[in-house]
């Protein structure tokens, strides 16, 4: 049974480390903003097949 107990406890910590590190990641980082454009091709848009 210890080893049960044992094996819970580090899934348990791996889990609580990983949310935290998403916590953080939400918190610390900001995303870039502002508009993007991109120019197609008319042959992209109507191909001559």
């Amino acid at each position: 049974m210890p080893t049960l107990f044992r094996f819970l406890t580090i899934i348990a910590v791996l889990v609580g480390l990983a949310y935290g590190g998403m916590y953080a990641l939400v918190l610390f980082v900001k995303p870039n903003k502002g508009e993007m454009t991109e120019r197609i091709p008319v042959e992209k848009l109507n191909p001559q097949n």
